[in-house]
């Protein structure tokens, strides 16, 4: 104890040495000043990235646990983000997801670098390769999102603008982003998704629903049948982190008119290479960031 006063009594010396307003030690509270700013000014992005990596919503106290953040405080930003579309309530689980406007931000953000030309250097080259339209996708919430994509030549072809959403039930992609997950997680997901019938082979059933997502996670791809546009198939692979988590897809879909479903198939190994080497453009965007 005598030691601890002492070393402030000669702290309290060296500031009055320094200056009759303390330059010092003045010096350092604005520094400390600044440094919680900072960490105030971060504290919406520190959220929406805990929210992104999250394998399920988390609840309020679990957020503010895990981000050593008062409830109170935690409680009125994620009310503002809410209020600007940033951030979603799931009323089932009164846990917290990405919201419209934290994808747009991120869709925004990586279509205006050069790491979208890579992706779409990568789906150029498989969509040359196979001839029909490629897509790189995301989870999105409890959607997909085309984050990019490169067009077949030919006339017949199903369009779907960059930044587009569709369900994760009926299309190649989203079937494997739920089949990637664990039983729980799946379980939670699937219980609280719109399973809207879009085609008479759309599986509207959870216990059906749940039985293919099985069958595709021991395949580790997607397969849409015709499930969400009539006359239209269409596979998905993964594309892994650096932790080993699927992150994206690249799937290609084209109308049974002129491929089936068994020519995809036989085009995986391909499209396994070409989620390899997106992989590796997403390893380089990490690295760079």
């Amino acid at each position: 104890m005598e030691q601890n006063m002492g070393l402030r009594f000669q702290n309290r010396s060296a500031a009055s040495r320094d200056g009759a307003d303390g330059g010092i030690q003045d010096g350092r509270d604005e520094d400390a000043g600044s440094r919680l700013e900072e960490a105030r000014s971060l504290r919406a992005l520190h959220v929406l990235d805990h929210l992104a990596r999250a394998q399920h919503p988390p609840t309020l106290a679990q957020l503010a646990q895990r981000l050593a953040m008062p409830k109170t405080t935690l409680m009125r930003l994620l009310a503002a983000m809410q209020r600007a579309g940033f951030v979603a309530a799931t009323p089932v689980e009164r846990g917290y997801v990405p919201g419209p406007q934290a994808g747009a931000l991120a869709l925004a953000t990586l279509r205006a670098s050069a790491y979208t030309r890579a992706c779409r250097a990568v789906l150029a080259q498989l969509a040359g390769t196979l001839g029909e339209t490629c897509n790189l996708t995301a989870p999105d919430g409890d959607r997909v999102i085309y984050m990019e994509r490169v067009e077949t030549a030919e006339p017949l072809r199903l369009i779907f603008a960059v930044g587009s959403h569709v369900p994760m039930h009926c299309t190649a992609s989203g079937k494997l982003f739920l089949a990637s997950m664990s039983r729980l997680e799946r379980a939670r997901v699937v219980a609280r998704l719109p399973l809207t019938r879009n085609t008479p082979r759309t599986l509207t059933r959870p216990e059906q629903l749940e039985e293919e997502l099985e069958r595709l996670a021991a395949r580790g791809i997607g397969i849409d049948n015709e499930e969400f546009v009539r006359g239209m198939s269409a596979v998905a692979v993964p594309v892994r982190d650096e932790e080993d988590r699927v992150v994206a897809a690249v799937a290609c879909h084209a109308p049974t008119a002129r491929v089936m479903l068994d020519d995809l198939l036989r085009a995986v190994p391909v499209m396994q290479r070409a989620a390899e080497a997106m992989r590796e453009v997403f390893s380089q965007r990490a690295a760079a960031g």
